[in-house]
């Protein structure tokens, strides 16, 4: 007799894996289209299908203990999030725009705690500041998972400017991890009141603050994320440059490198999300290991997946009866999330806009300063802190009201922020085209405004045949014509092919060569820098039904001692530059990425 295993993993997986299927199929529509959050949606879910509607899962019946299930949870996601927005991020991004960070980390990231627990303390009845304290460090980081967002996506790339999204994930991936200093502060001015505690005054609790959070937990864990990030990338290095290590193996290790770090520095007591941020930062600082990933979409899969995993289970675990408990009210909490999210943090922003040279306009200062959202390091921030908070009856208040305040300012957040997105975009859209517009009247002459735009400059239309210099097995300088290409129109991006990238294939359909030689060219390849492991969903359909091969005339080349001319190909095989005989067969290096010069491979075999 056939009987039902209806158990609480099952209806789980089937809650999440059809999300993830039915909102993969409308996914292009709903976020490039609709504008509409990803993080929304799986929230909204999330509430319908938890327990508080259709109650298909219930997260609450996972663990007997929920607050370090969410604990765990949380904390191994941000953790990831961080550590690729590190890896994100230009060259010695962190260097380059350290006055930004400084300031948005420092004075801007204080003002928003002190202001929102003012607002905490003044909304939230029975509370003390020192408590408010506490519930508004939880609320102060920006959430680096809701941060992607508006910093991803087509929409976001053509009309948010790049330094924008840029400040926004590295102040998000930096604050999630300096949380710390600020919950610890007000935990310890707490915890000298209580009995068993070894500090029991306010110097005592300062200086247990300075050498327990500031040094041990924030300036250790950036060391340690330093150290570990470079040899990370060494090693990373030695391995690649010597074909020790696989295709699938490079794009999985720094989701390997999360769990270390994660590990080790969580085993030792240090700031483990502080130190995954400085990690990606350090590893990817030369800015090799982004370009060499940045278009397989690695990176983006597991967002996609973390994103919807997260919100689905916070959507399930909103505690919405206590939104009427322990003196709270409805209204009280609505007019807290409204103020929350206008005076947090937006007008310090702007005030401090001249001490953050990544945002150039006020415009920029007003977005940023607005898209500072609250979400999954809220939630792990209350864990952290319920952990702390003492269980004697003295402090009971604060731990009733703590979880129903911090979790209705971030589904506030969600909300505000999913559905605001396309006015801050458009808003975006709308000075660029006023810009470009207004910058010259109708006889093209300047109406007394700077163009931001670059000059004309007139380039010659005519074809000119471009050609790369090479040096053969014996010394002997040899000239490749690549192929023929209008100066007067830049070439498209092109993105690489998964195991290598040639040009030299011959196309016996003459037309089909002429458009494909217009899309991809020798130089755009050379330009992108991109590995033999990049892939990209750029190239046109033709190119992917024939292999992704670039057509191109055949490159004849005299080789020394042979006395004749013949057929040829030239490939681009990672750092190298190979080339093939017409019958397919590698014949020589002509120059691999240490600038070595290989003997013909023939020749070779015949010694």
């Amino acid at each position: 007799m056939v009987s039902l295993d209806v158990t609480e993993t099952s209806k789980s997986l089937a809650v999440a894996g059809g999300y993830v299927s039915i909102f993969g199929i409308f996914s292009y529509f709903i976020k490039e289209k609709l504008f509409m959050s990803e993080a929304l949606i799986a929230l909204l879910v999330g509430i319908i299908t938890g327990p508080i509607a259709l109650n298909w899962f219930d997260p609450f019946s996972w663990s007997d203990d929920q607050y370090y299930l969410t604990h765990q949870i949380t904390r191994v996601v941000i953790a990831i999030q961080v550590l690729f927005t590190g890896i994100a991020l230009p060259k010695r991004y962190l260097k380059k725009e350290w006055l930004s960070l400084v300031t948005l980390l420092g004075p801007i990231m204080t003002t928003a705690w002190f202001v929102s627990s003012l607002l905490i303390w003044g909304l939230i009845p029975g509370l003390t500041f020192l408590e408010s304290l506490v519930i508004g460090a939880c609320v102060t980081p920006t959430d680096p998972v809701l941060s992607n967002a508006i910093c991803k996506g087509r929409y976001a790339e053509k009309n948010v400017p790049l330094h924008v999204r840029n400040i926004i994930v590295a102040e998000a991936g930096a604050n999630d991890g300096l949380g710390f200093p600020f919950l610890f502060l007000a935990l310890y001015l707490i915890l000298i009141h209580e009995p068993d505690h070894p500090r029991h005054s306010i110097g005592g609790a300062i200086g247990e603050w300075f050498y327990n959070i500031l040094f041990y937990q924030i300036i250790l864990s950036c060391l340690i994320g330093a150290a570990v990030g470079f040899l990370a990338r060494k090693l990373l290095k030695f391995a690649k440059q010597r074909q020790l290590i696989d295709h699938e193996s490079f794009l999985s290790f720094g989701v390997a490198l999360t769990f270390f770090t994660l590990g080790w520095v969580g085993i030792i007591g240090s700031d483990d999300i502080l130190c995954c941020f400085v990690v990606g930062n350090s590893f990817t600082w030369d800015d090799w290991f982004r370009l060499e990933t940045e278009d397989t979409g690695f990176q983006d899969v597991i967002d996609q997946l973390l994103n919807s995993a997260i919100f689905l289970y916070i959507g399930a675990i909103i505690p919405w009866s206590d939104f009427s408990k322990y003196s709270l009210s409805p209204w009280r909490l609505v007019v807290l999330g409204i103020l929350i999210m206008l005076v947090r943090r937006l007008p310090w922003v702007w005030a401090l806009s001249r001490w953050i040279p990544a945002l150039k306009t006020t415009r920029e200062s007003v977005f940023a300063g607005f898209f500072g959202p609250i979400g999954v390091g809220a939630v792990f921030y209350v864990q952290v802190a319920l952990d702390v908070i003492p269980e004697d009856g003295t402090r009971e208040h604060l731990r009733q009201v703590l979880l129903p305040v911090v979790y209705f300012l971030v589904l506030t957040s969600v909300v505000v922020h999913g559905i605001t997105i396309p006015i801050g975009k458009g808003g975006f859209k709308l000075a660029r085209t006023m810009t470009m517009s207004g910058s010259r009247n109708a006889t093209g002459a300047n109406d007394g405004m700077v163009s931001r735009l670059p000059p004309p400059v007139e380039l010659p239309s005519r074809s000119q045949t471009q050609s790369i210099s090479v040096s053969g097995h014996d010394g002997t300088p040899m000239t490749l014509p690549l192929q023929d290409h209008k100066l007067g129109q830049p070439p498209p991006e092109f993105s690489a092919d998964r195991d290598r990238i040639r040009f030299g294939d011959p196309d016996p359909d003459s037309t089909t060569a002429a458009t494909m030689n217009d899309h991809k060219t020798p130089i755009g390849i050379l330009s992108r820098r991109n590995s033999s492991e990049n892939v990209g969903d750029t190239e046109p359909q033709e190119a992917k039904a024939n292999g992704d091969r670039l057509s191109a005339t055949d490159i004849s080349t005299s080789r020394p001692g042979l006395g004749e001319s013949r057929p040829s190909r030239i490939w681009v095989e990672g750092h190298d530059i190979v080339e093939e005989s017409e019958d397919g067969e590698t014949v020589r290096v002509i120059r691999d990425g240490n600038g070595d010069r290989h003997e013909d491979e023939h020749q070779r075999n015949k010694d």
